[in-house]
């Protein structure tokens, strides 16, 4: 079983918790790694690095990061060597970076989606399959060299 890490700060929180419950009852493994309870003065950047490394890892890991925006958590988990993360508010750019660059960790922003396109968005990010193309391999070789 494909297990998912999540987290989000306080600007995220309520639709990490709504996601949780959504992916536990779609029988994924959910492993939150924070924040497990509603702080505001807490910082995205504690919450992505965690689930960043998680995902590096456990390669056959991914990860699900929440904030009011996606773009704080999403600057933040790029900065762990190895994730490739990108804030995505739609399902076909979901399936296309996975298919693509074969992304492993999803950025949502609480403020902009609402909990049905989120469940759209992370059941097409779940369900799409790296195409292993040779073009995009060697693209993302090269990103990782960066």
């Amino acid at each position: 079983m494909r297990i998912i890490y999540i987290g989000a700060d306080h600007g995220g929180w309520q639709l990490k918790e709504a996601l949780k419950l959504f992916l536990t009852k779609a029988n994924y493994q959910v492993e939150d790694l924070g924040n497990k309870k509603f702080q505001p003065q807490d910082d995205y950047p504690d919450f992505a690095a965690q689930v960043a490394r998680a995902v590096v890892k456990k390669k056959s890991a991914t990860g699900l990061l929440v904030c009011h925006s996606g773009v704080g958590m999403c600057v933040a988990a790029n900065k762990i060597k190895g994730a490739r993360a990108a804030v995505i508010t739609d399902t076909v750019t979901a399936r296309e970076a996975v298919e693509d660059v074969n992304l492993n960790v999803i950025c949502l922003g609480q403020g902009h989606l609402n909990i049905k396109m989120a469940q759209k968005i992370i059941t097409a990010f779940l369900s799409a399959k790296f195409t292993q193309a040779r073009r995009h391999q060697r693209r993302i070789n090269k990103i990782a060299k960066l």
